[in-house]
Protein backbone atom coordinates (compact mmCIF):
# COMPACT_ATOMS: atom_id res chain seq x y z
CA UNK A 1 0.00 0.00 0.00
CA UNK A 2 3.03 2.40 1.09
CA UNK A 3 4.14 2.19 -2.80
CA UNK A 4 0.98 3.76 -3.98
CA UNK A 5 2.11 7.11 -2.44
CA UNK A 6 3.95 9.50 -4.10
CA UNK A 7 7.43 9.79 -3.19
CA UNK A 8 9.10 12.76 -1.96
CA UNK A 9 12.73 12.89 -2.09
CA UNK A 10 14.03 15.74 0.88
CA UNK A 11 17.55 17.55 -0.10
CA UNK A 12 18.89 19.65 2.75
CA UNK A 13 22.50 19.42 4.61
CA UNK A 14 20.47 20.45 8.06
CA UNK A 15 19.63 17.23 9.85
CA UNK A 16 16.91 18.96 11.82
CA UNK A 17 15.37 20.71 9.02
CA UNK A 18 15.84 17.28 7.14
CA UNK A 19 14.36 15.31 9.79
CA UNK A 20 11.53 17.62 10.42
CA UNK A 21 10.25 17.70 6.95
CA UNK A 22 9.97 14.16 6.50
CA UNK A 23 8.03 14.04 9.77
CA UNK A 24 5.52 16.77 8.05
CA UNK A 25 5.71 15.06 4.41
CA UNK A 26 4.92 11.50 5.92
CA UNK A 27 2.04 12.92 8.29
CA UNK A 28 0.46 14.35 4.78
CA UNK A 29 0.64 10.91 3.62
CA UNK A 30 3.63 11.47 1.07
CA UNK A 31 6.39 8.86 1.20
CA UNK A 32 9.42 10.85 2.09
CA UNK A 33 13.41 9.87 1.63
CA UNK A 34 16.10 11.60 2.74
CA UNK A 35 19.59 13.46 1.01
CA UNK A 36 22.31 15.08 2.67
CA UNK A 37 24.03 16.33 -0.36
CA UNK A 38 23.45 16.94 -3.86
CA UNK A 39 25.55 13.78 -4.76
CA UNK A 40 23.64 11.85 -2.52
CA UNK A 41 20.41 13.14 -3.87
CA UNK A 42 21.47 12.44 -7.17
CA UNK A 43 22.60 8.52 -6.38
CA UNK A 44 19.09 8.80 -5.16
CA UNK A 45 17.52 9.53 -8.64
CA UNK A 46 19.36 6.64 -10.51
CA UNK A 47 17.56 3.69 -7.89
CA UNK A 48 14.26 5.48 -7.93
CA UNK A 49 12.95 8.65 -9.43
CA UNK A 50 11.12 10.37 -6.58
CA UNK A 51 7.31 12.38 -7.93
CA UNK A 52 8.76 15.09 -6.16
CA UNK A 53 12.03 16.96 -4.58
CA UNK A 54 11.74 19.36 -2.15
CA UNK A 55 15.67 20.82 -2.36
CA UNK A 56 17.59 23.46 -0.08
CA UNK A 57 19.44 25.59 -2.26
CA UNK A 58 22.72 26.33 -0.39
CA UNK A 59 24.70 23.31 0.08
CA UNK A 60 28.06 22.29 0.39
CA UNK A 61 29.80 20.69 -2.76
CA UNK A 62 26.83 20.75 -5.27
CA UNK A 63 24.20 23.85 -4.62
CA UNK A 64 20.60 22.90 -5.35
CA UNK A 65 20.68 24.80 -8.87
CA UNK A 66 23.60 22.42 -9.62
CA UNK A 67 21.81 19.17 -8.58
CA UNK A 68 18.91 19.90 -10.57
CA UNK A 69 20.61 20.93 -13.69
CA UNK A 70 22.34 17.53 -13.19
CA UNK A 71 19.11 15.66 -13.47
CA UNK A 72 19.07 16.89 -16.97
CA UNK A 73 15.50 15.68 -18.91
CA UNK A 74 14.27 14.20 -15.74
CA UNK A 75 13.46 17.28 -14.54
CA UNK A 76 9.60 17.31 -16.09
CA UNK A 77 8.95 14.47 -14.70
CA UNK A 78 9.49 15.36 -11.09
CA UNK A 79 7.87 18.15 -9.05
CA UNK A 80 10.67 20.37 -7.97
CA UNK A 81 10.45 22.64 -4.89
CA UNK A 82 13.08 24.86 -4.10
CA UNK A 83 13.39 26.23 0.01
CA UNK A 84 16.09 28.86 0.92
CA UNK A 85 16.69 31.36 3.56
CA UNK A 86 18.90 33.29 0.89
CA UNK A 87 16.40 33.82 -1.69
CA UNK A 88 17.26 36.19 -4.42
CA UNK A 89 14.83 37.12 -7.73
CA UNK A 90 17.96 35.99 -9.51
CA UNK A 91 17.98 32.39 -8.01
CA UNK A 92 14.45 32.23 -8.31
CA UNK A 93 14.41 32.87 -11.99
CA UNK A 94 17.05 30.39 -12.70
CA UNK A 95 15.41 27.71 -10.51
CA UNK A 96 12.14 27.99 -12.92
CA UNK A 97 14.59 28.18 -15.80
CA UNK A 98 15.88 24.56 -14.42
CA UNK A 99 12.34 23.19 -14.40
CA UNK A 100 11.21 24.06 -10.65
CA UNK A 101 7.84 24.49 -10.30
CA UNK A 102 8.44 27.10 -7.11
CA UNK A 103 10.60 28.79 -4.86
CA UNK A 104 9.81 28.84 -1.32
CA UNK A 105 11.83 31.23 1.57
CA UNK A 106 12.50 29.77 5.12
CA UNK A 107 11.25 29.69 7.28
CA UNK A 108 8.58 27.72 5.56
CA UNK A 109 4.54 27.58 5.98
CA UNK A 110 3.64 24.50 6.10
CA UNK A 111 -0.20 24.66 4.53
CA UNK A 112 1.75 26.85 1.60
CA UNK A 113 4.13 24.17 0.98
CA UNK A 114 1.14 21.54 1.45
CA UNK A 115 -0.78 23.74 -1.44
CA UNK A 116 2.34 23.87 -3.50
CA UNK A 117 3.08 20.63 -3.63
CA UNK A 118 -0.32 18.81 -4.37
CA UNK A 119 -0.54 21.36 -7.43
CA UNK A 120 2.92 20.22 -8.56
CA UNK A 121 2.30 17.00 -8.37
CA UNK A 122 -0.83 16.82 -10.23
CA UNK A 123 0.85 18.78 -12.88
CA UNK A 124 3.76 16.34 -13.17
CA UNK A 125 1.37 13.50 -13.01
CA UNK A 126 -0.31 14.59 -16.13
CA UNK A 127 3.20 14.35 -18.19
CA UNK A 128 4.68 11.56 -16.71
CA UNK A 129 1.15 9.94 -18.50
CA UNK A 130 1.64 11.39 -21.27
CA UNK A 131 5.34 11.09 -22.03
CA UNK A 132 4.56 6.84 -21.07
CA UNK A 133 1.15 6.96 -23.96
CA UNK A 134 3.82 8.75 -26.31
CA UNK A 135 6.46 5.78 -25.97
CA UNK A 136 3.75 3.93 -26.37
CA UNK A 137 2.37 5.51 -29.57
CA UNK A 138 5.54 5.62 -31.47
CA UNK A 139 7.30 2.85 -33.21
CA UNK A 140 10.08 2.33 -35.30
CA UNK A 141 7.22 2.49 -38.23
CA UNK A 142 7.17 6.18 -37.75
CA UNK A 143 3.70 6.32 -36.32
CA UNK A 144 2.09 8.00 -33.97
CA UNK A 145 -0.89 6.11 -32.27
CA UNK A 146 -2.53 5.50 -35.89
CA UNK A 147 -1.08 7.87 -37.64
CA UNK A 148 2.08 6.68 -39.91
CA UNK A 149 4.73 9.00 -41.38
CA UNK A 150 8.08 9.66 -40.33
CA UNK A 151 8.93 13.35 -42.93
CA UNK A 152 9.54 16.11 -41.34
CA UNK A 153 5.56 17.37 -41.93
CA UNK A 154 4.36 14.47 -39.96
CA UNK A 155 7.26 14.93 -37.18
CA UNK A 156 6.14 18.27 -37.01
CA UNK A 157 2.50 17.17 -36.11
CA UNK A 158 3.00 14.93 -33.63
CA UNK A 159 5.27 17.53 -31.73
CA UNK A 160 2.03 19.88 -32.04
CA UNK A 161 -0.08 17.00 -31.11
CA UNK A 162 2.12 16.32 -27.91
CA UNK A 163 2.02 19.95 -26.75
CA UNK A 164 -1.62 20.80 -27.11
CA UNK A 165 -2.93 16.90 -26.02
CA UNK A 166 -2.57 16.76 -22.39
CA UNK A 167 -5.32 20.50 -22.40
CA UNK A 168 -8.82 20.55 -22.73
CA UNK A 169 -9.04 23.52 -24.71
CA UNK A 170 -10.81 23.20 -28.74
CA UNK A 171 -8.98 22.17 -31.86
CA UNK A 172 -9.73 22.91 -35.52
CA UNK A 173 -8.37 20.72 -37.70
CA UNK A 174 -7.80 21.54 -41.50
CA UNK A 175 -6.73 19.22 -44.06
CA UNK A 176 -7.63 17.98 -47.98
CA UNK A 177 -9.94 14.94 -47.96
CA UNK A 178 -7.89 11.85 -47.24
CA UNK A 179 -5.41 13.25 -44.56
CA UNK A 180 -6.54 11.74 -41.32
CA UNK A 181 -8.18 14.40 -39.31
CA UNK A 182 -10.52 11.64 -37.61
CA UNK A 183 -7.13 9.97 -36.98
CA UNK A 184 -5.70 12.88 -35.35
CA UNK A 185 -8.81 14.14 -33.22
CA UNK A 186 -8.24 10.21 -31.79
CA UNK A 187 -4.72 10.37 -30.99
CA UNK A 188 -5.25 13.78 -29.55
CA UNK A 189 -8.01 12.27 -27.36
CA UNK A 190 -6.03 9.18 -26.59
CA UNK A 191 -3.07 11.79 -25.46
CA UNK A 192 -4.87 13.36 -22.99
CA UNK A 193 -6.57 13.63 -19.69
CA UNK A 194 -9.96 12.18 -21.00
CA UNK A 195 -8.77 9.19 -23.04
CA UNK A 196 -10.65 6.88 -20.47
CA UNK A 197 -13.88 8.77 -21.12
CA UNK A 198 -16.03 8.32 -24.76
CA UNK A 199 -14.39 9.99 -27.79
CA UNK A 200 -17.37 10.57 -30.25
CA UNK A 201 -17.48 11.51 -33.93
CA UNK A 202 -19.89 13.05 -35.89
CA UNK A 203 -20.15 14.20 -39.51
CA UNK A 204 -21.99 17.52 -39.52
CA UNK A 205 -22.39 16.84 -43.60
CA UNK A 206 -24.46 13.51 -43.28
CA UNK A 207 -26.95 15.54 -40.73
CA UNK A 208 -29.79 17.56 -41.97
CA UNK A 209 -30.32 20.98 -40.32
CA UNK A 210 -33.53 19.88 -38.77
CA UNK A 211 -32.26 16.78 -36.97
CA UNK A 212 -28.93 18.39 -35.83
CA UNK A 213 -29.98 20.29 -32.95
CA UNK A 214 -31.28 17.03 -31.59
CA UNK A 215 -28.16 15.03 -32.61
CA UNK A 216 -26.05 17.75 -30.56
CA UNK A 217 -27.83 18.62 -27.80
CA UNK A 218 -30.64 16.11 -27.28
CA UNK A 219 -34.41 16.12 -27.06
CA UNK A 220 -37.05 15.29 -24.31
CA UNK A 221 -39.85 12.91 -25.02
CA UNK A 222 -42.75 14.26 -26.86
CA UNK A 223 -40.77 17.46 -27.99
CA UNK A 224 -41.78 17.24 -31.64
CA UNK A 225 -44.17 14.81 -33.48
CA UNK A 226 -41.45 11.98 -33.55
CA UNK A 227 -39.95 12.11 -30.23
CA UNK A 228 -41.48 9.50 -28.38
CA UNK A 229 -38.80 8.69 -25.99
CA UNK A 230 -35.89 11.07 -24.29
CA UNK A 231 -32.72 11.65 -26.36
CA UNK A 232 -29.45 12.16 -25.58
CA UNK A 233 -27.66 14.23 -27.41
CA UNK A 234 -23.88 14.01 -28.19
CA UNK A 235 -22.65 16.55 -25.76
CA UNK A 236 -24.53 14.55 -23.23
CA UNK A 237 -22.73 11.07 -24.51
CA UNK A 238 -19.16 12.47 -24.39
CA UNK A 239 -19.54 13.97 -21.14
CA UNK A 240 -16.15 14.19 -19.83
CA UNK A 241 -14.51 12.90 -23.19
CA UNK A 242 -14.20 14.28 -26.76
CA UNK A 243 -16.37 15.39 -29.62
CA UNK A 244 -15.31 15.27 -32.98
CA UNK A 245 -16.99 17.51 -35.29
CA UNK A 246 -16.18 16.30 -39.00
CA UNK A 247 -16.46 18.54 -41.62
CA UNK A 248 -17.99 21.72 -39.56
CA UNK A 249 -18.26 24.31 -42.28
CA UNK A 250 -21.00 22.28 -43.58
CA UNK A 251 -22.91 22.74 -40.56
CA UNK A 252 -26.64 24.88 -40.63
CA UNK A 253 -25.75 28.33 -40.06
CA UNK A 254 -28.75 28.83 -37.94
CA UNK A 255 -27.39 25.63 -35.13
CA UNK A 256 -23.75 27.35 -35.36
CA UNK A 257 -24.63 30.28 -32.37
CA UNK A 258 -26.05 27.12 -30.49
CA UNK A 259 -23.13 25.38 -30.64
CA UNK A 260 -20.96 28.30 -29.90
CA UNK A 261 -23.13 29.33 -26.95
CA UNK A 262 -22.47 25.68 -25.49
CA UNK A 263 -18.35 25.98 -25.90
CA UNK A 264 -18.82 29.36 -24.03
CA UNK A 265 -20.73 27.97 -21.07
CA UNK A 266 -20.16 24.61 -20.71
CA UNK A 267 -24.18 23.52 -20.42
CA UNK A 268 -26.88 22.25 -23.03
CA UNK A 269 -30.90 22.41 -23.31
CA UNK A 270 -32.39 19.41 -24.84
CA UNK A 271 -35.24 20.35 -27.08
CA UNK A 272 -38.19 20.58 -25.25
CA UNK A 273 -36.36 20.83 -21.87
CA UNK A 274 -36.54 24.02 -19.29
CA UNK A 275 -33.37 23.10 -17.42
CA UNK A 276 -29.77 23.63 -18.64
CA UNK A 277 -27.69 20.59 -18.30
CA UNK A 278 -23.88 21.03 -17.59
CA UNK A 279 -21.63 18.93 -19.63
CA UNK A 280 -17.51 18.63 -19.97
CA UNK A 281 -16.69 17.98 -23.24
CA UNK A 282 -13.38 18.90 -25.52
CA UNK A 283 -14.67 19.46 -29.04
CA UNK A 284 -12.26 19.12 -31.83
CA UNK A 285 -13.57 19.77 -35.42
CA UNK A 286 -12.24 19.69 -39.03
CA UNK A 287 -12.96 20.97 -42.57
CA UNK A 288 -11.67 20.27 -45.96
CA UNK A 289 -11.71 23.73 -46.47
CA UNK A 290 -9.19 26.42 -45.84
CA UNK A 291 -10.96 27.76 -42.67
CA UNK A 292 -10.00 31.57 -43.25
CA UNK A 293 -11.81 31.11 -46.68
CA UNK A 294 -14.95 29.24 -44.86
CA UNK A 295 -14.91 32.49 -42.94
CA UNK A 296 -15.05 34.47 -45.91
CA UNK A 297 -17.44 32.52 -48.05
CA UNK A 298 -19.91 32.54 -45.38
CA UNK A 299 -19.86 29.01 -44.51
CA UNK A 300 -18.23 29.49 -40.55
CA UNK A 301 -19.43 32.29 -38.55
CA UNK A 302 -16.58 33.97 -37.36
CA UNK A 303 -17.22 34.13 -33.65
CA UNK A 304 -17.25 29.99 -33.98
CA UNK A 305 -14.32 30.13 -35.60
CA UNK A 306 -12.47 31.71 -33.22
CA UNK A 307 -13.62 29.94 -30.24
CA UNK A 308 -12.82 26.48 -32.43
CA UNK A 309 -9.56 27.71 -33.09
CA UNK A 310 -7.89 27.60 -30.09
CA UNK A 311 -5.06 25.48 -31.66
CA UNK A 312 -5.15 24.63 -35.44
CA UNK A 313 -3.46 21.72 -36.96
CA UNK A 314 -3.16 21.96 -40.69
CA UNK A 315 -2.15 18.04 -42.19
CA UNK A 316 0.04 18.10 -44.90
CA UNK A 317 -1.08 16.69 -48.28
CA UNK A 318 0.36 13.29 -48.72
CA UNK A 319 1.96 14.80 -52.26
CA UNK A 320 4.08 16.73 -49.54
CA UNK A 321 5.22 14.11 -47.36
CA UNK A 322 8.01 12.26 -50.08
CA UNK A 323 9.34 8.94 -48.10
CA UNK A 324 5.94 8.41 -46.12
CA UNK A 325 4.58 7.55 -49.80
CA UNK A 326 6.31 4.60 -49.95
CA UNK A 327 6.27 3.49 -45.92
CA UNK A 328 2.24 3.78 -46.36
CA UNK A 329 2.35 1.93 -49.50
CA UNK A 330 4.10 -1.14 -47.89
CA UNK A 331 2.32 -0.68 -44.58
CA UNK A 332 -1.09 -1.07 -46.13
CA UNK A 333 0.61 -3.77 -48.19
CA UNK A 334 0.62 -6.13 -45.82
CA UNK A 335 -1.96 -4.80 -43.90
CA UNK A 336 -4.22 -6.35 -46.83
CA UNK A 337 -2.26 -9.29 -47.53
CA UNK A 338 -3.03 -10.70 -44.25
CA UNK A 339 -6.45 -9.71 -44.80
CA UNK A 340 -7.26 -11.29 -47.69
CA UNK A 341 -4.61 -14.55 -46.72
CA UNK A 342 -2.05 -13.65 -49.90
CA UNK A 343 1.62 -13.75 -50.20
CA UNK A 344 3.13 -9.73 -50.03
CA UNK A 345 4.47 -9.31 -53.84
CA UNK A 346 7.67 -7.54 -54.16
CA UNK A 347 7.84 -4.63 -56.29
CA UNK A 348 9.95 -4.22 -59.07
CA UNK A 349 12.43 -1.48 -59.88
CA UNK A 350 9.70 0.67 -61.50
CA UNK A 351 6.94 0.45 -59.13
CA UNK A 352 8.20 2.54 -56.37
CA UNK A 353 9.16 5.72 -58.85
CA UNK A 354 5.73 5.55 -59.76
CA UNK A 355 4.37 5.66 -56.53
CA UNK A 356 6.24 8.54 -56.24
CA UNK A 357 5.21 10.32 -59.31
CA UNK A 358 1.69 10.58 -58.71
CA UNK A 359 -0.22 13.36 -57.08
CA UNK A 360 -2.06 11.20 -54.56
CA UNK A 361 -5.31 13.88 -55.06
CA UNK A 362 -7.12 11.23 -52.50
CA UNK A 363 -4.42 11.44 -50.25
CA UNK A 364 -3.97 8.06 -48.07
CA UNK A 365 -7.29 6.88 -48.02
CA UNK A 366 -6.42 7.01 -51.98
CA UNK A 367 -3.20 5.46 -51.24
CA UNK A 368 -4.95 2.45 -48.75
CA UNK A 369 -8.14 1.89 -51.35
CA UNK A 370 -5.33 1.93 -54.13
CA UNK A 371 -3.12 -0.67 -52.25
CA UNK A 372 -6.08 -3.16 -51.61
CA UNK A 373 -6.84 -3.36 -55.25
CA UNK A 374 -3.28 -4.26 -55.97
CA UNK A 375 -3.56 -6.89 -53.36
CA UNK A 376 -6.63 -8.36 -55.00
CA UNK A 377 -5.80 -8.17 -58.45
CA UNK A 378 -2.14 -8.00 -59.29
CA UNK A 379 -1.06 -11.38 -60.42
CA UNK A 380 2.57 -11.26 -60.22
CA UNK A 381 5.07 -12.22 -59.78
CA UNK A 382 6.09 -8.41 -58.63
CA UNK A 383 4.12 -5.47 -58.77
CA UNK A 384 4.99 -3.30 -61.89
CA UNK A 385 4.41 0.61 -62.97
CA UNK A 386 1.75 -1.44 -65.07
CA UNK A 387 -0.17 -3.02 -62.46
CA UNK A 388 -0.16 1.13 -60.63
CA UNK A 389 -1.35 2.27 -63.77
CA UNK A 390 -3.83 -0.66 -64.45
CA UNK A 391 -5.27 -0.53 -60.72
CA UNK A 392 -4.64 2.88 -59.20
CA UNK A 393 -4.93 5.76 -62.35
CA UNK A 394 -7.80 3.84 -63.78
CA UNK A 395 -10.55 6.11 -61.34
CA UNK A 396 -8.20 9.08 -60.18
CA UNK A 397 -9.87 12.09 -60.91
CA UNK A 398 -8.25 15.65 -60.19
CA UNK A 399 -10.42 18.11 -58.14
CA UNK A 400 -10.21 20.13 -60.81
CA UNK A 401 -10.01 17.93 -64.13
CA UNK A 402 -9.86 14.56 -65.13
CA UNK A 403 -5.65 13.38 -65.15
CA UNK A 404 -4.85 13.01 -68.82
CA UNK A 405 -2.20 9.31 -68.67
CA UNK A 406 1.16 9.90 -68.71
CA UNK A 407 3.74 7.76 -69.57
CA UNK A 408 6.34 5.82 -67.82
CA UNK A 409 9.29 7.71 -68.59
CA UNK A 410 7.49 10.87 -67.96
CA UNK A 411 6.45 9.23 -64.16
CA UNK A 412 10.24 8.23 -63.79
CA UNK A 413 10.96 12.25 -64.12
CA UNK A 414 8.44 13.31 -62.23
CA UNK A 415 9.32 10.69 -59.19
CA UNK A 416 12.71 11.89 -59.23
CA UNK A 417 12.06 15.07 -58.97
CA UNK A 418 9.94 14.55 -55.78
CA UNK A 419 12.38 12.13 -54.20
CA UNK A 420 15.05 14.96 -55.00
CA UNK A 421 12.51 17.82 -53.69
CA UNK A 422 11.84 15.60 -50.41
CA UNK A 423 15.58 15.34 -49.59
CA UNK A 424 16.48 18.63 -50.04
CA UNK A 425 18.42 17.50 -53.27
CA UNK A 426 20.34 14.86 -51.90
CA UNK A 427 21.12 12.27 -54.66
CA UNK A 428 22.35 9.41 -51.96
CA UNK A 429 19.36 9.75 -50.17
CA UNK A 430 16.58 10.25 -53.63
CA UNK A 431 18.26 7.15 -54.80
CA UNK A 432 17.43 5.06 -51.73
CA UNK A 433 13.68 6.71 -51.90
CA UNK A 434 13.46 5.54 -55.58
CA UNK A 435 15.47 2.13 -54.35
CA UNK A 436 18.40 2.90 -57.34
CA UNK A 437 22.00 3.12 -57.07
CA UNK A 438 23.59 6.59 -57.13
CA UNK A 439 25.10 5.72 -60.25
CA UNK A 440 22.29 4.92 -61.99
CA UNK A 441 20.04 8.44 -60.63
CA UNK A 442 22.96 10.34 -62.14
CA UNK A 443 22.58 8.72 -65.76
CA UNK A 444 19.31 9.56 -65.56
CA UNK A 445 19.75 13.27 -64.40
CA UNK A 446 22.46 13.84 -67.08
CA UNK A 447 20.12 12.20 -69.73
CA UNK A 448 16.98 14.60 -68.68
CA UNK A 449 19.40 17.68 -69.01
CA UNK A 450 20.47 16.79 -72.62
CA UNK A 451 16.65 17.02 -73.57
Amino acid sequence: MARSRPTVLVVDDDTATRDGLVVLLDGWGYRATEAAAGKAALEHCEQELPHAIVTDLMMPGMTGLEFVAALGDRVQQIAIVFVTGQASIDTAVEAIKLGAYDYLPKPLEPERLRAVLEKALKQVSLARETTALRQRLESPLGSYGALIGKSAPMRRLYQQIGQIAATSAAVLVSGESGTGKELVAQTVHDLSPRRDAEFLALNCAAISPTLMESELFGHEKGAFTSAIDRHLGCFEQADGGTLFLDEITEMALEIQPKLLRVLEDGQIRRIGGNKTIPVSVRVIAATNRQPGAAVKDGKLRQDLFYRLNVFHLDLPPLRERGEDITLLAGYFLELFATKYQRGVLPWSAEFGPALLAHNWPGNVRELRNSMERLTVLAAGPSLTAKDFEQYCLTAVVDEQTERAPISLAEAERQAIERALGATAGNKTQAAQLLGITPKTLNAKLALYSKE
